[in-house]
């Protein structure tokens, strides 16, 4: 069964997908997965994959992994609304992509202050295909830490291809490009997918079309011969689909790899401009390390001899790796997994065998098998695969050091060093004592390279490509490192150098102030009481929740308990969850929101099929109502939970009375209700229209704008084409918002927001001036959001709340909160 881990993409705190505050992703439209709140400037891969899409403005890819699984990264929320403005995609559609590498570059300070928000959802788009087995728990996350990990629902069987019927086709090359890192990820993708072994053949060099190194070493431009053959059981539709997709330009249409001409740069007196690799700022002194070729010798001790001691310095490599790599975490671990994938790659085997077998020494035989590979790729034009030339050049010296028995060089460093090397191998960085790194100053390198990745995962500064002046550095200077800004300062004035410190006290503190009145009852500035709680789906998020002040959980999703298993919990593991999560937060109440699955979220052992439209289709307490077994039993591990009363029950998807009062009599059949409040979503424009008849049986309103939105704006989350113009805070839902409110209000309930709205500070004080009383956001935004609340006074945010229905749309309410919150 094949497992995918992904890594975060980002740094920052990992939400789940209910606190996003957009429709196409809160509800999982458009698959399950993860949100992370970032506090960087670089999105990166979270696993080796290719690239099917990048959006024009930017801020947003598509990525399929090689076992085929789906993945959607959104950069913030609303952001198509920049037009590009803070996104510099750094990989085209179709590039191959590995594990950490930087896809996309973005402002995020001008995110925070234009977006919606900033919060990235990360989900698999093909959740038919690959299940998500594990997931990180909300809270901080560091670039390239273990985010998800997929594993497929089918096990397809592997027929043995080394027999069968063979195919052959000679194919004139139509990519513009050649076979690049798109095209070659596409061919090697496409192959994995046949019963054969296909090969491609460019005059005397061949590559296995499954190999994606393979096939970008034999450097195929526009217009090449090659001739594709398999065997194999699908031999012919293997040749006949690689075919077609070399006979196609892949490249069409696809934006430019390379960037417009930037404007010559103002580069201050007394600094060295870089690229920034991983954005930051350091303050320290310099430490030069330098790392040299290993001396091989050309010739062997005998065929037999060489290749005895190749494949036992390989296995004793492969056992390291497979050590290092259980013990690392994140983006180490990819790029370690990386090196050991390079160490069996099949063509890198044989061409060493082969140079053994005319006398060369093993590791002149290695040398000679993988520097060209690594030259070709360097020598390709494309900077992203130049820049993983250097894990093959990392696994040249590991494998030589190993057959040479030298140890690996490691630096000896003071604190607060800045690095200064002319080049840097990801495995070299990986010995160093990092806690003594201030940051990293790189003569050579790329801002996509492994090194980058590294240092981004650790926060640590770092430029590349500084070229020739940094030679001059004496050992021990003090330099100012703005890796942000792209500038190394070799002789900051004092007054330089008090800025930086200052900088890096602000950033301190801000981090300090953002929790310190987290614990404070939540009022307006004249007085109004409105609650801010949490969406939890775990008691570790209800940990998270309490200890930065949520006043209860106002949305404990339920879901994650039914899905990716083979059986329903039972009653008491169910019990064991909501217990954990009412202890967590000592008394404070939590709101129980009943199953939410369906055709969208699919539950094995449930016998819900698939759906055109599954948001049209059996879902919410649909599926408790046509399952009363299910319901009963949630029912039952929900009142079971002590003190009585700390839970209350949420009905999602409501749209009439009848589904409430048949929740009230499963209440009634289990034992169960009386001195329980039962409340509904308001997800639908049904409910919202008819918010004044429900209010008069339902103990509390809370709105899941993330639905409403879908519903209101008749746009199919699931639909990527408008997808990215849904908007809660489009005045049709806002008015809905208004009508549920004045509803509840009718019969003296009240009203919250549990959807994504609740967590946005531009639809804060528009909520709270339509008479929203209570706020269910992310755990980590519980303080912040408390914050923003405090500084509200009701009379302006009743009149901004006002003006913002009267606006013609979601664009112009937008514009109207940015002004507001100056």
């Amino acid at each position: 069964m094949a497992t995918i881990s992904l890594t975060a993409p980002l740094e920052g705190w990992v939400s789940p997908l209910d606190e996003v505050v957009d429709a196409v992703f809160a509800e999982r439209m458009l698959g399950d997965g993860l949100a992370i709140d970032p506090t960087g400037d670089v999105l990166v891969a979270p696993c080796d994959a290719r690239v099917l899409v990048v959006q024009p403005s930017g801020h947003a890819i598509t990525l399929e992994t090689p076992e085929g699984a789906q993945l959607l990264i959104h950069l913030g929320i609303d952001t198509v609304a920049l037009d590009g403005r803070g996104f510099e995609p750094l990989v085209a559609a179709g590039t191959a992509v590995t594990r950490g590498q930087p896809l996309i570059r973005f402002d995020l300070d001008l995110i925070v202050r234009e977006a919606q928000a900033a919060i990235t959802p990360v989900i698999v788009t093909n959740g038919e295909r690959f299940a998500i087995a594990e997931r990180a728990e909300a809270g901080v996350v560091a670039l390239g830490a273990p985010l998800l990990t997929l594993v497929a629902r089918e096990a397809a069987a592997i027929e043995d291809a080394s027999d069968g019927p063979t195919a052959r086709r000679a194919v004139t090359v139509a990519l513009s490009h050649g076979i690049h890192a798109r095209p070659a990820a596409k061919i090697a993708a496409a192959a994995k997918t046949f019963t054969a072994d296909i090969t491609l053949t460019k005059g005397e060099r061949s590559a296995n079309a499954r190999s994606p190194v393979g096939l970008l070493s034999l450097i195929v431009a526009h217009r090449d011969a090659l001739t594709v053959e398999a065997r194999g059981t699908d031999a012919e539709a293997a040749v006949a689909a690689i075919a077609e997709l070399l006979a196609t330009d892949l490249d069409a249409g696809a934006p430019a790899a390379s960037p417009p001409p930037a404007t010559p740069r103002v580069v201050p007196q007394g600094a060295i401009a870089g690229v920034t690799a991983s954005p930051g700022l350091a303050i320290g002194a310099i430490a030069r390390w330098q790392v040299r070729d290993l001396d091989v010798p050309a010739t062997g001790a005998g065929i037999a001899a060489e290749e005895a001691c190749f494949e036992s310095a390989r296995a004793a490599l492969a056992d390291d790796l497979a050590a290092r790599s259980a013990g690392a975490t994140g983006p180490a671990r990819a790029i370690v997994q990386a090196h050991a994938d390079m160490l069996a790659d099949p063509a890198l085997i044989d061409a060493a065998h082969r140079a053994i077998a005319r006398g060369a020494s093993a590791a002149q035989a290695w040398r000679e098998a993988i520097r060209p590979q690594a030259e070709a790729l360097r020598a390709g034009g494309d900077a992203r695969l130049a820049e993983r030339a250097d894990d093959m050049r990392d696994l040249e010296r590991q494998l030589i050091a190993r057959l040479m028995g030298v140890e690996q060089e490691v630096a000896t460093l003071p604190d607060d060093a800045i690095l200064l090397a002319d080049d840097l191998l990801p495995s070299q960085l990986m010995a160093l004592d990092l806690d003594r790194v201030a940051g990293l100053a790189i003569e050579h390198g790329g801002p996509t390279s492994h090194v980058a990745i590294l240092a981004a995962s650790r926060g640590l500064p770092a430029l590349v490509a500084l070229g020739a002046p940094v030679r001059d550095l004496a050992d021990g200077a003090r330099v100012v490192l703005d890796a942000s800004e792209g500038l190394l300062h070799i002789a900051p004035p004092p007054e330089l150098v008090a800025e930086a410190e200052a900088r890096l006290a602000v950033v301190a503190q801000r981090r300090a102030a953002a929790r310190a009145r987290a614990a404070e009852e939540c009022r307006t500035a004249d007085g109004t009481r409105i609650e801010v709680v949490a969406n939890c789906g775990s008691a570790e998020d209800a940990r998270v929740a309490a200890a930065n002040g949520a006043e209860g959980c106002g949305l404990l999703r339920t879901e994650l308990l039914f899905l990716d298993r083979a059986t329903a919990p039972n009653v008491a593991e169910q019990t064991a969850a909501y217990q954990a999560v009412a202890d967590a937060l000592a008394g404070k109440p939590v709101i129980v929101r009943l199953l939410d699955i369906g055709g969208d979220k699919p539950a094995p052992y449930l016998p819900i099929g698939a759906e055109e439209n599954p948001a049209l289709g059996l879902r919410g307490i649909r599926v408790g109502l046509a399952h009363p077994d299910i319901l009963d039993d949630q029912l039952r591990a929900i009142l079971a939970v002590r003190p009585i009363g700390q839970c209350r029950i949420m009905v999602p998807m409501v749209v009439g009375l009848d589904e409430l009062r048949q929740v009230r009599a499963a209440l009634d059949r289990v034992g169960g209700g009386d001195g329980i409040e039962l409340g509904i979503m308001v997800e639908t424009p049904a409910a919202a229209v008819t918010a004044t008849q429900l209010a008069r049986e339902a103990d509390f309103l809370s709105i899941g704008t993330n639905d409403l939105t879908q519903y209101a704006l008749a746009m199919d989350r699931g639909n990527a084409a408008v997808a990215g113009a849904l908007d809660g805070l489009h005045p049709a839902v806002l008015r809905l918002i208004e009508q549920t409110v004045a509803g509840g209000a009718r019969h003296a309930r009240w009203t919250g927001v549990c959807g994504g709205l609740a967590s946005d500070p531009l639809a804060v004080p528009i909520l709270v001036g339509l008479g929203v009383t209570e706020l269910s956001v992310a755990p980590a935004a519980v303080a912040d959001i408390k914050a923003l609340v405090r500084d509200l006074d009701m009379v302006r945010v009743r009149d901004h709340a006002r003006a913002a229905l009267d606006c013609d749309g979601a664009a112009e309410v937008r514009q109207l909160a940015r002004e507001f919150a100056r």
